[in-house]
């Protein structure tokens, strides 16, 4: 079954994003376990794929990357059976919907539990068209995780209702916690109304005060570009800057985790600014 549930507890829960393989596969791993060592409670992996084409800029030539550091699909799935005899921290996938398609939709879905992997967020997946793959996931017990960016009130209590594992919200501009983002609280809200799991929105925020902003408004933050970008600063050295960064956000969070809702009620909202264009087409 999925740990999801494990993931949003008495705080805020804190999902650190990674592309696989960038700049290759041992950093990646390094950079999980430093992660998790100060208080990432979720690790998302991103799978490389060619053509990012609803990636920010920062996200694909970190794909692009990893792709020429040789890492595959296979490469991928082997490395997540050998990171979990290392770290018990839940993971989960960020993919395109053609990757899990190419590579067999139950065959990857059998491969990803079979590893450990706990959820699967395919970025350019239409809610309307999340039937084909859905099915797997249920037989295989991972999480299809559901999207919403700007979109009406009644779009927005369709996706929530039959959201899995937690809602990944994206603020209208891309930016949550940004004063201009008008919209962010009225669509929290709406998902509070009707979905019964916790949700997540994105920001590319580097400063943890502005990442604490963004927890402020539901339950957790999803932190990606920010992330990225000290992989491509940094390379190889990039994880013990990333687990410092994790910790001074876990640390800013930390009145915030006072306030923080009981598992079964979570709501989540994650931060990456760059994957506004992501989530527009799923609408």
């Amino acid at each position: 079954m999925s740990k999801m549930k494990e993931v949003f507890g008495n705080r805020k829960a804190v999902i650190v994003f990674l592309t696989c393989g960038d700049p290759d596969l041992e950093t990646t791993a390094a950079a999980v376990r430093a992660a998790a060592k100060n208080g990432a409670d979720l690790i998302a992996l991103g799978i490389p794929f060619s053509d990012p084409t609803v990636e920010g800029p920062e996200v694909a030539a970190a794909n692009f990357r990893a792709l020429q550091g040789g890492v595959t699909t296979d490469r991928i799935l082997a490395f997540v059976r050998r990171l979990h005899r290392e770290t018990a921290v839940p993971v989960m996938f960020a993919a395109y919907a053609n990757v899990v398609f190419s590579y067999g939709i139950d065959q990857f879905l059998a491969a990803s539990r079979e590893c450990g992997v706990d959820g699967l967020l395919l970025s350019d997946l239409p809610f309307e068209e999340k039937e084909e793959f859905l099915p797997a996931c249920r037989a295989y017990g991972v999480d299809l995780i559901s999207q919403i960016a700007s979109a009406s009130q009644g779009r927005i209590a369709r996706i929530a209702e039959e959201a899995e594992g937690f809602l990944y919200i994206v603020p209208s501009n891309g930016q949550a916690g940004r004063e201009q983002d008008t919209d962010l609280d009225g669509t929290v809200k709406a998902v509070r109304r009707h979905a019964g799991v916790p949700c997540v929105i994105a920001t590319d925020f580097s400063e943890p005060v502005r990442v604490k902003e963004a927890a402020e408004l539901s339950d957790g933050v999803f932190i990606g570009s920010a992330v990225v970008r000290l992989l491509e600063k940094y390379g190889k050295n990039a994880p013990r800057y990333i687990g410092e960064y994790v910790k001074t956000v876990r640390k800013a969070l930390a009145s915030a985790d006072d306030a923080a809702l009981p598992a079964e009620n979570a709501f989540c909202v994650s931060s990456e600014g760059s994957c506004q264009g992501v989530f527009e087409n799923t609408l």
